[in-house]
Formats: structure tokens, C-alpha cells, sequence
């Protein structure tokens, strides 16, 4: 009758299924010096428990580092560093050296002249790859056979 219930203990161990009361019966059970032939395998799996139950960690962690330190004083660099640059703005701040006009007529004009010259350089660009489309002409004369 015991060792049924141990085989039946030992199926719900394998399909998880065990509460901790039923593991704990199983970990007597294989503490025996006899247990039956058939499942001594289980002994030293049992054992192991046992024994690893009751490891505890002892190494002291330390819960300062001096690394904390260095980053706190980073990011202390960091700010001050923000707050200057705040403090003393650029003196880039007025109208006229932000390349803004005034005359419409004239800022029509720049424009007009970036645009040109964006142009011109993107058709340099295009005419570079107009070999592509050959390429993709005789690729579909191959593959429509």
C-alpha cells in the first residue's frame, strides 16, 4: 500500500502536480535505507534536495561602490555645464545673424537660388543611373519568355 502511494506521489512529482506536503513525504520516504529496488534511481535526486535545502549564502555583499559616487558626481558635472550654458547665451540672437531678411523680394530671390542649385545637383545624380532602365528593359525581354 505504501509503495503505491509512493509510485503514485512520484507520478505527480513528474507531472508537477505535487503540493509541498506530498514532496516532503516523498524526500522521507527516499531518506529510508530501504527503498525498493525499482526506484533507487530517485535516492540521490532526493538526497541532493535534501542536502541543498539547507546551503545558505554567507558571502557579505556590499551595498555601497565607488562607482555610484563617480556617476553621481557625473551627473552633477553634467548640470552645472547646462546651467552655464544657459546662463551665458550666445550672442547669435539677433535678426541679422540668422540669415533672416527683411525684403521679401530678396528672400524669394535666395530661395530661388537654393532651389536651382539643388537641382542641378540632384539631375548630376539621376543622370549617373539612367543605365537602370536598360538594365531593366533586357531583364524583362529575358523573363517574359
Amino acid at each position: 500500500m505504501v509503495l503505491d502511494n509512493i509510485e503514485e506521489l512520484l507520478e505527480k512529482y513528474d507531472n508537477g502536480e505535487t503540493s509541498l506536503i506530498e514532496e516532503q513525504q516523498l524526500k522521507n520516504y527516499f531518506k529510508q535505507e530501504t527503498v525498493a529496488p525499482h526506484l533507487e534511481m530517485y535516492k540521490p535526486m532526493f538526497a541532493y534536495f535534501s542536502v541543498s535545502q539547507e546551503e545558505q549564502f554567507t558571502k557579505d555583499v556590499p551595498l555601497k561602490t565607488n562607482k555610484n559616487n563617480l556617476y553621481k558626481w557625473i551627473s552633477v558635472a553634467a548640470v552645472a555645464v547646462l546651467m552655464l550654458g544657459f546662463y551665458f547665451k550666445s550672442p547669435l540672437t539677433s535678426a541679422e545673424d540668422l540669415g533672416t531678411y527683411d525684403d521679401p523680394e530678396m528672400a524669394y530671390l535666395e530661395v530661388k537660388k537654393s532651389l536651382e542649385m539643388i537641382s542641378t545637383q540632384f539631375n548630376k545624380g539621376a543622370s549617373s543611373i539612367n543605365y537602370l532602365a536598360e538594365v531593366d528593359n533586357t531583364t524583362s525581354l529575358i523573363f517574359k519568355k
